[in-house]
């Protein structure tokens, strides 16, 4: 049998991180060959899309995608960590906020903006990621930069329930004071969803920070058709015992038609790409193009900004 490959959609559970999740599949595909494209917190929910085999080659170009979020925000309370992992550093009254107060605050930050990243983000200060020299005591001042937020809408405001308690076990003096906003966001690669909810109660001057947070989406990836752990260690076991090959994946070929721009290559072109032979660039110039065989496989991931088409990635037939 011949080892899998493919892109496989899980739907992350809570308290998982997202190289525990990457641990679980390994061990339902029988392979270690398997990356994720963005990890996801481990108090987040949702689309976590992993490569699995030669999937993992193409986790480079969906790393980039834009990204949709399902999140609910508290205003009254800012944490450390900008979530409810957190300890609460400062709080404030949020009562007095209406729906309308909260909408207008969300427009500045919607549309091409300046975002200053979460201190305990992952990026990397002089070869350590942000979030160790938080934990190490350090105050980390992360420059900001260019993000965008295409949509970016408030859902439903209500009181925060007496039994919600606040970030990092922290109450807030009232709770009936503090005010959470389920909102709805599509955003570019590398926007903090964290950091909006921090942003917004800094705009409202209450204070805020996230306390859930589901991705739905990544690219063309849907968290509809996302499959939760437990259920995926059931259709491999089923599908291994009626011989079909264990664990469920998306083909290379349709993996990259819903992330990339494609081009049909012809046969010739097709043993060419496969001794090596550039080819001209035809249709998308764009520095990743889907060069799909006249069969539908997957072939290649053509760089076609320049006359001659450069292959970045290379997909050979099996036995070749």
């Amino acid at each position: 049998m011949s080892a899998p490959e493919g892109v496989l959609i899980v739907d992350k559970p809570a308290g998982w991180t997202s190289h525990d999740v990457v641990a679980r599949i390994r061990r339902l595909a029988g392979t270690r060959r398997v990356g994720h494209a963005g990890t996801l917190d481990p108090m987040a929910t949702g689309v976590l899309v992993l490569g699995v085999g030669r999937g993992t080659k193409l986790l480079t170009f969906l790393v980039g995608c834009d990204k949709g979020y399902a999140a609910t925000v508290r205003l009254g309370a800012s944490t450390v960590t900008d979530d409810a992992e957190g300890e609460v550093v400062s709080s404030t009254s949020a009562g007095h906020l209406t729906r309308a107060d909260i909408e207008a605050a969300v427009v500045p930050l919607t549309g091409a903006i300046s975002q200053v990243p979460s201190a305990v983000s992952a990026i990397k200060v002089d070869g350590r990621r942000a979030y160790a020299r938080v934990r190490a005591g350090e105050d980390v001042q992360l420059p900001a930069r260019p993000v965008c937020v295409e949509r970016f809408d408030v859902v439903d405001v209500r009181p925060v329930r007496p039994a919600d308690g606040v970030g990092g076990g922290h109450d807030v003096p009232d709770l009936s004071d503090a005010v959470d906003v389920d909102i709805e966001v599509d955003v570019s690669s590398g926007t903090y969803v964290r950091a909006l909810a921090r942003d917004l109660g800094a705009a409202l001057g209450v204070g805020g920070h996230l306390v859930a947070l589901r991705r739905t989406r990544v690219g063309s990836f849907d968290v509809r058709e996302a499959q939760g752990l437990d259920a995926l260690a059931t259709t491999s076991a089923a599908r291994t015992v009626a011989g079909e090959g264990g664990i469920p994946l998306l083909t290379l070929a349709e993996a990259a038609r819903r992330t990339l721009p494609t081009r049909e290559v012809t046969q010739e072109e097709a043993r060419a790409l496969g001794y090596g032979q550039p080819l001209a660039s035809s249709g998308p110039r764009t520095d990743a193009v889907a060069a799909l065989t006249p069969e539908g496989r997957l072939l290649a991931i053509l760089d076609q900004t320049h006359v001659r088409a450069r292959t970045r990635v290379v997909f050979p037939a099996e036995g070749s």
